[in-house]
């Protein structure tokens, strides 16, 4: 019996996996909130009563494609921003791991991208839990360095949502580059380089 139900539960979690990619493939070319659930299963090739077997409505598909999208990320950005030899190995990091990320997984950026200012509420609470996790766990990283003596928790948080913030708006430009060339890839690099190297500037001298 317990076997049957081991096999039952890998088909079950491989189903849901394929609505999850069937529903990131259909959105790469519109929102969330104009996919339909007969969409998503036609292109599975289930009956559309399967849908709620794994997920209550589009929105909450939705939500779990958030999870799936940035939720992997917590480990990835704890080490990047981690102490590091200087503050330029850990800009160089951040950039390099942001466009790797955008070249392994684009259909997940572009649909976080999308969906950040979208219409579709419950997933842009999602994504806006899941970026505030983040500036929590940089901001506790940040709080070991030397250079956050006398710094006050609020300031140090506001500090690290600048940094996710540049990863974000860095990690689009990387989407928009892929199509550009490498040259132009060289050239976001290069910007996103500068500009937290600017924050990092702000950083040193904000207790002056």
């Amino acid at each position: 019996m317990s076997h049957t139900l081991g096999i039952r539960q890998i088909q079950k979690q491989k189903t849901r996996q394929a609505l999850l990619d069937a529903a990131l493939g259909l959105l790469e070319d519109q929102s969330l909130s104009s996919l339909g659930l007969r969409e998503v299963t036609r292109a599975v090739g289930v009956a559309p009563t399967a849908f709620y077997r794994h997920f209550r409505s589009t929105e909450d598909l939705g939500v779990a494609l958030v999870e799936e999208a940035l939720g992997s990320l917590h480990p990835m950005i704890r080490t990047t921003v981690t102490a590091a030899v200087s503050s330029e190995e850990r800009i160089a990091r951040a950039v390099e791991l942001t466009a790797r990320h955008v070249e392994t997984y684009p259909a997940h950026i572009r649909f976080i991208a999308r969906e950040r200012h979208g219409g579709v509420a419950p997933v842009r609470e999602a994504i806006r839990d899941q970026l505030a996790r983040f500036g929590v766990e940089v901001r506790d990283e940040l709080a070991k360095d030397p250079e956050a003596a006398g710094w006050a928790g609020d300031d140090l948080l506001m500090l690290a949502n600048l940094y996710v913030d540049q990863m974000l708006i860095t990690a689009s430009l990387f989407l928009e580059a892929q199509e550009a060339g490498e040259a132009e890839r060289d050239r976001v690099a290069q910007v996103a380089t500068r500009q937290m190297r600017l924050i990092t500037i702000g950083r040193l001298h904000w207790l002056d």
